[in-house]
């Protein structure tokens, strides 16, 4: 690489524009907001949304569904994927936070009995499904229910 041929990162190198600075620059008089008008106005601008006073979209559709406040969200780890930690090990939340199989910092955890296990292992998690509680204790493990933190 020599000093001619370097050159600024692509789109490192954009030109402010000036408005206001007279009518040569191209951007002068009304400052590219036209000739009066909402737009023309200092904070004048519509809301998204907003249809030039016709009803809007979103309220001439009708309102579908409901949205349960007390609803639990689990994230889910299979039987499968515990298969990859040490035999003997607990398992806990946070060990699957580690492994990245389980994001957020609260979420609840379900383990369910997708794949199968070989190894004994200490599970403890915030639910079980049927399968993944019997496969656990088939290999020898604990499946231990950990009570809501919330």
């Amino acid at each position: 690489m020599k000093l001619d041929e370097l050159k600024p990162a692509p789109g490192s190198n954009k030109k402010r524009k000036r408005v206001g600075r007279g009518d040569g620059s191209g951007h002068g008089k009304t400052s590219g907001r036209g000739h009066k008008g909402q737009g023309a106005r200092s904070g004048g601008n519509v809301q998204p949304g907003f249809e030039g006073g016709q009803m809007p979209l979103q309220r001439r559709l009708p309102k579908r569904g409901f949205h349960n406040p007390f609803r639990v969200e689990f994230s889910v780890v299979n039987i499968a994927q515990l298969e990859e930690l040490a035999a003997g090990s607990e398992v806990t939340p946070e060990i699957l936070r580690e492994h990245g199989w389980v994001s957020g910092k609260n979420r609840r955890v379900k383990i369910l009995g997708e794949g199968s296990l070989s190894k004994a292992l200490s599970v403890k998690a915030h639910g079980f499904s049927a399968s993944a509680r019997e496969k656990i204790e088939a290999a020898g493990g604990k499946a231990e229910i950990i009570e809501d933190h919330a």
